[in-house]
């Protein structure tokens, strides 16, 4: 049964909850268990009332509710049996106008008294134009209902829709732009003025003072609201240009200007505005709009003077005005013209250290670890500074200084950065180091030779080598997997992490195998460790023995698997060992043990949660490098990429919590282009994705790529197929003829159902999760297909595991699945293939072989599973070409389920090995098999050790 989140608003929080109920508790281990981005730290445990009913929940301020709602955005499930339900849906969607109309500066300060706890707070308001108000009419029309009968302690009243997403709109525009802000600590003596514009950017909103004081302030911003709106109807507004000094002793100028709305070049100066009546009032009224949120303006308009020029300031206050002011003038309307350098236009004006590194004269390959010699300078622009013109910079104690007939802007925390450098002495640093450095935009690394050829291909500026595969591979490499495998040993010998994030079917395992091959061949020393899930492993396992069967595999799984010391000395003589995420943080001091040449955790996903056992095992393992395998993509969860570069390059991507501030709500929330851009450049080197439709890779692709996935049994799937077997040899050798085929046949089936699914095999309607190998890999493929936005047919030869599957992936996915077996009907099963093959259609659809393997035209999926095996490879095919047949744009992938240590396997090597003979000779079904002996029987249906999950 799944978990269904739910959100609704009490006074100025967002409250989470879920149905069935849940503690605050539960819920918080649930989100912090799926979401490794988010900081719960401050959600506090709350009281929420449903429909007069009192049930626990989170409150969430409005920085962790926008940091949720992003986390939620797009998707219908956030983890295994934890769906979103239409609420915290509405509200993502909701968040996304409150980003839209942040992002179009779109909202004025203001002061409001909050009844609920008789305080006034300092709040930036939303300002709707147009284009918002209808996109809100719209939003406000596809309210949930649920969504107002949600609320803090007492119950709440049921709303209106557009006033429900008014409160919201105001909630989380004040959050997301005060949490863009800057905070600055108030003095207790500041004037009433001052302080509100301090609340403005600091967490706390609430502005302490005189009631009648603090209401007349709130009515005098008010009118300002209003006048500063009624303003966008003129013809001019009112423009401050900010004048640098022409000497050290002169005072910076902010000039008073009234500036075009349609033609910003267009500007009329003081003098001539105060001299004509018409300008003169509207500047008048422009200035005394803008004195609510300037001191210094409101200071020039009381100096006694008719006709104010402006203001003049010292460097002090010019950085001030300029960090402080500036922006909150922007957004009353008043157009500032300020210095290219402050704006960043010319970057030449920012101090910055240059790091100037030497290759090393040596031929030894470089790694991460690898120390070089470095030489510090600290520049502006492309003039060097002396360690005395630093020294006399920090003395200043000024964040604005005149250097060499320049201004520059000094952030204190980088000038004492740049001189520590400087003073340290230091003159070796790692490479890794050095690679962190070129991705700070303070610090300039200028090298050749060797190192500056590294960081040029990580900065994709030059190619890395492409290498022949290995002597003893038995594959023949696309071009695409040549480049991946290429780019894995280019990273990896250099001891940097990487993730392989290839689309499901373009081969992320045989890539590995050949660099782990590749190693294995060079020097014969330490073994990679292959993490997997464990219904993964049987798939590791095969793809090894058929790519490089030269390989030493070993694989640490199973109730007699070693440990300890005898375990590491076991893992030397290998070249790969493959184990399960469960097993390394059970073993994980067994493999704590062993100095790894590499650690590859495949289905990377798997770690997104960082605080997860199986996440900080992988991070104490020691290894020369690290590969994350994952077909998901990193681009669609931008919080699951923190996570995995983590464990890949620690550091790299920052702690989570600037993570969260710097990438995370501006990417997700604000769709901000820059902070994308910056993170696709901390990552990108380290990230290699190809889709089946790029055009450098799709012509590599078969048309119809076939291949077989190996599962494993769980426990209960293992004990029952033993059991069975023991009852059939209890009887085999005794029967004949046809009584002898009815038995094996019979144990054919039972044996198949046993592989599908312990419930099928009862014909009960028990809980069916977490009992199957076969339906778990299942699932985590499919993840992968929807995460693309691709489409898949599962067929298999019983209606009843058909039902077992639509159950258990409508629970797992939260969307329709389409199921065709026999007892449908043909105008059903019309309506059916209709749906499907729309462009809007379900993504999914489960055929039993039967009724669905023919006669259908169903080119909407480009994925076909095959859950069960008929063992027949033309009715196989018959089905596969439902999908793949004329009208076909995409590439097929074809899926094959087998059971590894089975029968499934046995008979499926069997097929596979005379293949062409099998296609014309084999018939349907099993009946061809009753023709074995029994010897051969019991050797086809024999259980392996492998076959059953740990």
């Amino acid at each position: 049964m799944s978990i269904v989140l739910h959100a609704g608003l009490a006074e100025r929080s967002l409250l989470l909850l879920a149905q069935p109920r849940a503690s605050a508790a539960a819920l918080r281990r649930l989100v912090e268990e799926n979401f490794s981005q988010l900081d719960t730290t401050g959600w506090q445990r709350h009281r929420a009332v449903v429909e007069g009913r009192s049930v626990d929940a989170l409150s969430l301020q409005a920085s962790d509710a926008a940091a949720l709602l992003c986390a939620c955005a797009g998707r219908e499930m956030i983890g295994p049996n934890v769906a979103i339900g239409d609420t915290l849906a509405y509200w993502c969607s909701a968040l996304r106008l409150g980003a839209e109309i942040v992002a179009a500066q779109r909202f004025l300060p203001s002061l409001e008294y909050d009844e609920g706890q008789s305080v006034y707070r300092a709040v930036w308001a939303p300002v709707l134009g147009e284009r918002e108000r209808k996109l809100a009419a719209v939003l406000a029309s596809t309210m949930p209902d649920a969504c107002r009968i949600i609320g803090g302690r007492q119950a709440p009243p049921r709303v209106v829709a557009a006033a429900a997403l008014e409160r919201f709109l105001k909630f989380v525009v004040d959050g997301l732009v005060r949490a863009a802000a800057t905070p600055i600590r108030a003095n207790g003596v500041l004037p009433l003025h001052d302080r509100w514009m301090c609340a403005l950017r600091n967490p706390d909103s609430r502005l302490s003072g005189v009631p009648g004081e603090l209401r007349g302030l709130s009515q005098r911003i008010e009118s300002w609201r209003r006048a500063v709106l009624e303003e966008g109807a003129s013809e001019n507004r009112l423009c401050l240009r900010v004048e640098e000094p022409q000497a050290d002793d002169d005072p910076w100028r902010i000039v008073y200007l009234l500036q075009n709305r349609d033609d910003p070049s267009l500007l009329i100066d003081a003098a001539s505005a105060w001299s004509k009546t018409g300008l003169r009032r509207a500047l008048l009224a422009s200035l005394g709009r803008a004195a609510q949120v300037s001191s210094h303006i409101r200071a020039s308009l009381n100096q006694g003077t008719s006709a104010p020029w402006g203001f003049a300031l010292d460097t002090v206050g010019a950085y001030a005005f300029l960090s402080e002011t500036t922006w909150l003038l922007e957004q009353a309307g008043v157009g500032m013209i300020l210095p290219a350098w402050w704006l960043g236009k010319n970057t030449k004006t920012r101090l910055s250290t240059r790091t100037h590194v030497k290759s090393p004269a040596t031929n030894a390959g470089l790694r991460i670890d690898s120390l070089v010699n470095v030489d510090w300078s600290v520049a502006i622009g492309d003039a060097s500074l002396t360690a005395r013109e630093l020294e006399r910079l920090a003395k200043l104690k000024l964040p604005l200084v005149r250097l060499r007939g320049q201004w520059v802007h000094v952030d204190a925390n980088e000038l004492r950065a740049a001189l520590d450098r400087l003073r340290s002495g230091i003159r070796r640093l790692s490479l890794g180091e050095i690679v962190r450095m070129q991705l700070d935009p303070n610090v300039s690394v200028e090298a050749r030779g060797k190192v500056g050829r590294l960081l040029e291909r990580l900065q994709g500026r030059r190619a890395y080598d492409e290498l022949p595969p290995p002597v003893g591979l038995q594959a023949v490499l696309r071009p695409y997997q040549l480049r991946g495998y290429s780019w894995l040993r280019f990273l990896t010998a250099a001891g940097f992490g990487a993730c392989l994030a290839d689309d499901m079917g373009l081969g992320k395992t045989i890539q590995a195998l050949t660099l782990v091959l590749r190693d294995w061949q060079e020097d014969g020393e330490k073994a990679v460790l292959v993490v997997c899930p464990t219904s993964v492993i049987g798939n590791w396992m095969r793809e090894a023995q058929r790519f490089a069967p030269g390989l030493p595999v070993s694989v640490h799984h199973g109730s007699n698997r070693i440990r300890g010391t005898r375990f590491a000395r076991e893992a030397r003589k290998h070249a790969l060992v493959i184990t399960s995420y469960s097993l390394l943080q059970r073993d994980v001091e067994s493999f704590n043990g062993v100095r790894w040449r590499g650690i590859v955790l495949d289905e990377a996903q798997n770690v997104k949660n960082p605080e997860s056992k199986q996440a900080r095992a992988a991070r104490t393992l020691e290894a020369g490098y690290r590969i994350a395998l994952t077909g998901t993509p990193v681009e669609n969860h931008v919080g699951d990429l923190w996570s995995v570069m983590e464990f890949l390059n620690p550091g790299m991507l920052g702690s989570r919590a600037s993570f969260k501030r710097d990438f995370l709500i501006p990417i997700q929330a604000m769709r901000n282009r820059d902070a994308a851009d910056r993170l696709k450049r901390l990552s990108g080197p380290f990230v290699l994705r190809r889709l089946k439709s790029d055009p450098a890779i799709i012509s590599d692709l078969p048309a119809k790529n076939e291949m077989t996935v190996f599962c494993t049994l769980t426990r209960e799937q293992g004990s029952l197929y033993a059991a069975v077997l023991r009852d059939y040899e209890a009887t085999v050798d005794d029967s004949e003829g046809m009584q002898r085929r009815g038995r094996i046949l019979a144990l054919l089936l039972k044996l198949k159902q046993i592989c599908n699914h312990p419930a099928q095999f009862a014909q009960d309607r028990s809980p069916i999760e977490g009992r199957s190998g076969k339906l778990a890999r299942l699932e985590d493929m499919l993840e992968e297909v929807f995460d693309v936005g691709e489409r898949a047919l599962v067929f298999t030869q019983f209606a009843a595991m058909g039902e077992i599957i639509v159950r258990r992936l409508t629970d797992r996915f939260g969307r329709e699945v389409l199921f065709l077996h026999g007892g449908v009907s043909k105008r059903r099963r019309d309506e059916m293939v209709e749906r499907f093959q729309s462009e809007r259609g379900p993504a999914l659809f489960v055929l039993s072989l039967k009724a669905g393997g023919s006669g259908l035209n169903l080119t909407q999926a480009n994925h076909v599973f095959h859950f069960d095996r008929w063992w027949n490879p033309a009715v196989e095919n018959q089905a596969t070409d439902r999908a793949f047949r004329i009208g076909q744009e995409k590439n097929v992938q074809v899926h094959k389920f087998v059971c590894v240590g089975t029968l499934e396997e046995k008979i499926d090597a069997l097929i596979e090995g005379k293949r062409a003979v099998a296609e014309q000779v084999v018939g349907s079904g099993e009946a061809w098999l009753t023709e074995l002996s029994n010897q051969t029987i019991r050797e086809l249906v024999a259980l392996s050790p492998e076959a059953v999950e740990d």
